[in-house]
């Protein structure tokens, strides 16, 4: 199956996809405040896939949604592609996040009255491509992750895995710099998870794309180029 999406192209001269720094975020004010990151430092080369490990309720998601703007942190910096993030006024942040990053979560959250081709069209018609090119490079994405004979079907008639690389091919729809990802894995029996961390690892390598993926399976975060581990609101680099 063939590669259809060139490597992002809008590289910030530096080699670095996506920075954080002394992140912080604090829920609540005073004695009743909870410090869930404690200045977090990390940086994602592009090209890279980081595996973001740690306990249940350390934070991952919190600071995967500060990594794609859906969240603003308490303080520190945010930079994709070498571009300050908190420059961005509120429509220019949006705009940047659905042309920059992609999204892949536990649960595919596809559209249910909508067709696989149609759930991988939606975002590429938002950011602005015709239906006629939003449907073409579904249909290249689709064939990437083996699914072109079930591109009509609506996702309850998928199996779990495939409407998980369905979520996948959406997540890359409109090129990002960057791919988060948050236990996209985790609803899925040992063999579909593997099979399908192998899909979604095929596809970020061949399309140049840098991932950040949260995951509870140390099996797998094992396979990626780095392993960073948040616990107690502070993140180390972690060797499996």
């Amino acid at each position: 199956m063939s590669e259809p999406l060139a490597s992002p192209g809008r590289s910030s001269g530096d080699g670095k996809a996506l920075v954080l720094e002394k992140v912080t975020r604090v829920f609540g004010m005073g004695e009743q405040s909870l410090r869930v990151l404690r200045g977090i430092d990390l940086t994602l080369e592009e090209g890279q896939i980081v595996a973001l490990v740690g306990p249940s309720g350390a934070g991952k998601s919190t600071l995967l949604h500060i990594a794609g703007l859906l969240e603003q942190p308490t303080s520190g910096k945010v930079l994709v592609g070498g571009r300050d993030c908190a420059e961005l006024g509120d429509a220019e942040r949006t705009r940047f996040r659905q042309t920059t990053i992609g999204f892949v979560y536990q649960f595919h959250h596809l559209l249910p009255e909508f067709s696989a081709r149609e759930n991988v069209m939606i975002p590429q018609m938002i950011a602005g491509l015709s239906r006629k090119e939003a449907g073409a490079r579904a249909d290249q994405l689709l064939n990437m992750v083996g699914l072109s004979e079930r591109a009509s079907h609506r996702p309850a008639r998928l199996s779990g895995g495939e409407q998980q690389r369905v979520a996948i091919v959406r997540g890359i729809a409109n090129v990002p710099r960057v791919l988060l990802a948050d236990e996209p894995t985790g609803n899925l029996d040992p063999q579909t998870a593997s099979d399908v961390f192998a899909q979604l690892t095929r596809i970020v390598r061949g399309t140049g794309l840098s991932a950040l993926i949260a995951t509870h399976n140390l099996e797998l975060a094992a396979e990626m180029d780095r392993v960073v581990e948040l616990s107690n609101g502070v993140l180390v680099e972690r060797r499996l």
